[in-house]
């Protein structure tokens, strides 16, 4: 779910947006100028950029940030990945949006290496479990 200020922004951004399309058609209907129309359609897209960018911010910090939290749950400080969690988790609060899916990769390569190192050390110790009996 997202926060609701979040959610605020966004109305209050996509409100102003949908005022500047219903301009751009009345400015089409009145034949106008086709430099002003295309200014009014550069000003929608750029907020509707900015609104899919705050989106996509908060939907993917917050993705990395659960991710992150299982790899450190499932790394208890002496797996291989152990300093690069730690420096990931240092980082987190200031990655820019950009970074956050480089971080999204690198954080998702981890966890399918702590699976693999934790399943095999559960079957080594099944193994090494004397049988009952």
């Amino acid at each position: 779910m997202l926060p609701k200020e979040l959610i605020k922004d966004l109305q209050v951004r996509l409100s102003s947006i949908q005022g500047q399309i219903g301009g751009i058609i009345k400015m089409l209907e009145a034949d106008s100028d086709p430099d002003k129309i295309l200014n009014q359609f550069k000003a929608a897209d750029q907020g509707l950029q900015k609104a899919h960018y705050l989106m996509m911010d908060e939907v993917f910090r917050k993705s990395l940030a659960l991710k992150l939290v299982q790899v450190m749950n499932a790394c208890p400080g002496n797996c291989q990945d152990a300093e690069k969690i730690e420096y990931m988790k240092k980082q987190f609060p200031m990655l820019e949006f950009d970074q956050l899916t480089t971080n999204m990769k690198e954080i998702n390569a981890i966890d399918k290496r702590l699976e693999k190192h934790n399943k095999n050390i559960l079957n080594k110790d099944l193994e090494d479990t004397p049988p009952a009996g």
